[in-house]
């Protein structure tokens, strides 16, 4: 993948040309991204692109790494948006804008909010945006609902940090290298999805739903949580691992 990136050439030409000779600069670059990869490098910071969801996004450090696992939550979306209706969707902490983008190209009569924190994270999104030409994404930068206020959606959608402070993943592959701010969320990691749910029901439109991805040992919690606030339907659903990844709620009717 590396040296595909150097030559800029598709794994197939690297096949049929496995006695190609490197520049001298080609060479040096080669060497020098292995180096870092060595070190631990995401391979996806190292070529500035990940594929997600048959789609190719640029990624840099400001933001996470999209992961196949978070799928789910776009399968979960696309499941609860009809194709032939102008829903108003939600995406909370956006990052590279994998997931706002990806919905916004299967459901293109949809309109996607995508908000975040991080002016960084922002800035990457809209330029993923702008090479894949989902018009139908509007980039919002703030605090969770701030960005919003007043706002109603039909479907709000997140990848929220959600581990726990100390746990001993952060210093383990990827991790080292991913925004601290984007992973972390208290001791128990769930700091952010209480926000969220707490908050969610007064942007929901009538029969709106909310759905989180969250660690692997929190759907039991976030199913209570999302109980608490009053939310029907909830449910849990695993990823191809057999994990379970994700967990939703649709919006109570005596819910404001």
């Amino acid at each position: 993948m590396l040296l595909q990136n150097v030559l800029n050439v598709s794994h197939a030409h690297l096949i049929a040309h496995p006695n190609q000779e490197l520049a001298p600069e080609q060479a040096q670059n080669f060497y020098s991204l292995a180096s870092r990869r060595i070190n631990g490098e995401p391979i996806a910071y190292l070529v500035g692109e990940r594929e997600f969801y048959s789609l190719i996004f640029k990624v840099t450090p400001a933001v996470l790494i999209p992961r196949p696992e978070t799928e789910l939550l776009v399968d979960l979306a696309l499941e609860r948006i009809s194709a032939d209706c102008p829903y108003k969707v939600l995406d909370l902490g956006t990052g590279s804008g994998a997931i706002a983008i990806t919905i916004a190209k299967h459901r293109p009569l949809a309109s996607i909010t995508a908000v975040d924190s991080s002016v960084d994270a922002i800035a990457v999104a809209r330029v993923n945006a702008r090479h894949l030409d989902a018009t139908n994404v509007h980039m919002v930068a703030g605090d969770w609902f701030n960005g919003v206020a007043g706002e109603e959606f039909d479907l709000i959608v997140s990848n929220p940090p959600y581990v726990a402070d100390g746990d001993s993943h952060l210093d383990q592959g990827d991790l080292r290298f991913e925004p601290r701010t984007a992973l972390t969320a208290g001791g128990d990691g769930l700091d952010c999805i209480r926000c969220i749910i707490t908050s969610a029901a007064g942007h929901l439109a009538a029969g709106g739903w909310l759905l989180l991805e969250h660690g692997y040992d929190q759907a039991e919690a976030c199913r209570r949580l999302l109980g608490e606030a009053g939310f029907d339907d909830v449910f849990s659903r695993s990823d191809l691992a057999g994990v379970m990844r994700a967990s939703g709620g649709k919006r109570g009717n005596f819910l404001a």
